[in-house]
């Protein structure tokens, strides 16, 4: 379970987040949305603990992020390229990513031949490095990388950009897998409004830092966050 208290983060008096409770029940397909700026990258980083809160904190089954590293070992994310190593080859950034979650190239091998139909030939024994590969095939890489090791909780940073629409639809296929079958608490911010009412069970609306909807996914979702955003456009 994820929880948030009191959370806020400001730059130069700004408050750019501020979440007075959030609770993310284990192995819920979460949800995040908003326009440029609603603070979603933001509340990843402070989950991840790579900026710190102005106030509040965040607790990740049961472990202060901010004060403890404790949660690393069952938390794995995605955020953009820079989570990769751009020198690597995919094969060599896997075993790497697999070695500091404590597995061997075995274990690592097994997890990715579940994944050839998503990798599409075009990731593993191409001899490329990472630097080299197009976004969306740099983007495949990190996603699987952050299955390694069985995490309990895994945080993607729209991770519908740059790919294909065969893949995306592979990609939401695994998702939902993840949360639905393996009890995953899967993390989940994009702005297309149709993928993220697709995979996600619920779905968290900010805007401006602020949390302005909490909505459990019905087949009106889709139509409620469209409605929202069609009259949210002109304040942005």
């Amino acid at each position: 379970m994820i929880t948030a208290e009191n959370l806020t983060k400001s730059y130069n008096k700004t408050t750019v987040l501020n979440i007075p409770f959030l609770e993310i029940p284990k192995g819920q397909s979460f949800g995040l949305v908003g326009n440029n700026g609603a603070g979603k990258t933001t509340f990843f980083s402070l989950l991840l603990d790579l900026i710190q809160p102005t106030t509040g904190h965040i607790n990740n089954n049961g472990v202060q992020v901010n004060t403890s590293e404790d949660w690393k070992p069952f938390t794995s994310a995605f955020i953009d390229e820079t989570f990769l190593i751009g020198y690597l080859t995919a094969e060599e950034y896997f075993y790497f990513i697999g070695e500091l979650r404590g597995q061997n190239k075995a274990d690592v091998n097994a997890l990715l031949a579940n994944f050839q139909d998503f990798f599409h030939g075009e990731i593993l024994g191409q001899s490329k490095y990472l630097r080299d590969l197009s976004k969306g095939n740099q983007k495949k890489v990190g996603i699987v990388a952050s299955f390694i090791g069985n995490p309990e909780v895994v945080i993607l940073d729209e991770p519908f950009a740059n790919l294909d629409p065969t893949t995306q639809i592979r990609l939401k296929g695994i998702i939902r897998d993840l949360a639905a079958n393996q009890n995953v608490t899967v993390l989940v911010s994009s702005h297309d409004l149709i993928h993220v009412t697709e995979v996600c069970e619920r779905i968290v609306v900010l805007n401006k830092g602020e949390l302005v909807k909490d909505i459990k996914t019905s087949a009106e979702t889709l139509k409620e966050l469209e409605v929202f955003f069609g009259g949210a456009t002109s304040e942005v």
